[in-house]
């Protein structure tokens, strides 16, 4: 019996275009989860932007939404 790995597929962020790892079916373990928004700031991204952005840029957008308050 063989044991076949399922690799993550590599995406580019829809804001900065930096390649990263996504871990969408291991959401636990996927980059983005390191990063806490608020429901207000999850609103705010997605009227930006629909795919999925690296850690650096939510964090940027995060701060952005903050700075609006």
């Amino acid at each position: 019996m063989s044991v076949v790995f399922q690799k993550h597929e590599t995406i580019h962020c829809d804001r900065c275009n930096a390649p990263f790892e996504c871990k969408a079916n291991s959401y636990t373990k996927c980059q983005c989860s390191n990063v806490y928004l608020t429901i207000n700031e999850v609103q705010y991204v997605s009227e930006l932007y629909d795919g999925c952005l690296c850690v650096n840029c939510l964090r940027d957008l995060q701060k952005e939404y903050q700075g609006t308050l």
